[in-house]
């Protein structure tokens, strides 16, 4: 039987309305490093030293400084290069660490970093949260959402984990899951977390592998309501980066990013580096 041409327009109009957008309308912030040179001060702070005198070794017995230097951060190739290099001393390591604290903080949303990451005993790379305040931070109480984790001596398991009053490492009940990727260090993924009111999911290349529920949960157990902003660094050694020591010869060791992107909500489309 032949449709009427109002039947065909209806089928088109549920066709167009099925199909996945880009969600270009929902993007809240992004640095796609279309430059060369010092990261975007619009969108980025430095964190220098090594957290002296209040924690040392930023209160994990880290064993890099971090510095502004282009040796250590920079744009170059289109992307954003943290770099860690052994001191003439071979006891002392150099690196970068830079965050969006007042530049970019935010609620809720997809957060998704696209990166290489470095290889090798020692290594510490991490692309986390933690909340924007006016006053000083109460860890764990005030939370912790990590992004990515990786650490060299476990090289291509891919860590994400929240810490709160109620769920930290330090009693041994932070909760955390993990997924193996091999070529995380010869490969660019895409790491990523989709944080709402009620959960935060956490995805490598549009893969889900971990889902953290809010439940019943007060403010100790799920202190994720107020707003958080990015942080990205490369850190060595330390109490888990450097469990099993730091290897001297496999230095400067480098976290390559392509891109950071920052959604309303989960786009329908995984992103790529095109």
């Amino acid at each position: 039987m032949r449709r009427t041409n109002l039947e065909f327009l209806l089928l088109l109009l549920i066709l167009i309305s099925c199909q996945p957008t880009d969600h270009k309308d929902d993007l809240l912030w992004s640095d796609e490093f279309e430059y060369s040179g010092p990261p975007d001060v619009e969108k980025w702070n430095y964190q220098l030293g090594n957290g002296c005198p209040e924690i040392c070794g930023w209160g994990n017995n880290e064993q890099q400084y971090y510095t502004d230097k282009p040796t250590n951060v920079r744009v170059e190739d289109g992307k954003l290069i943290i770099e860690a290099h052994q001191t003439d001393d071979e006891k002392n390591f150099t690196s970068a660490k830079l965050t969006s604290e007042n530049k970019g903080d935010w609620k809720s949303g997809y957060i998704e970093v696209n990166a290489k990451l470095p290889y090798g005993r020692g290594t510490w790379p991490a692309i986390w949260m933690l909340p924007s305040l006016e006053r000083a931070l109460n860890w764990p109480e005030d939370g912790e959402i990590d992004i990515m984790e990786h650490v060299g001596y476990n090289q291509g398991q891919i860590y994400g984990t929240i810490h709160t009053q109620a769920f930290n490492h330090m009693k041994g009940t932070h909760k955390s899951d993990s997924i193996f990727i091999s070529d995380a260090s010869e490969e660019f993924h895409t790491y990523a977390i989709n944080w709402t009111e009620e959960k935060i999911e956490w995805y490598v290349d549009d893969r889900m592998f971990q889902t953290i529920s809010k439940g019943t949960e007060d403010n100790s157990g799920w202190p994720f309501t107020k707003p958080f902003h990015l942080i990205i660094n490369l850190a060595v050694g330390g109490n888990w980066g450097g469990k099993y020591g730091v290897d001297e010869h496999i230095w400067p060791q480098r976290m390559e990013i392509d891109f950071v992107r920052v959604y309303r909500s989960k786009p329908q489309i995984l992103s790529t580096t095109d």
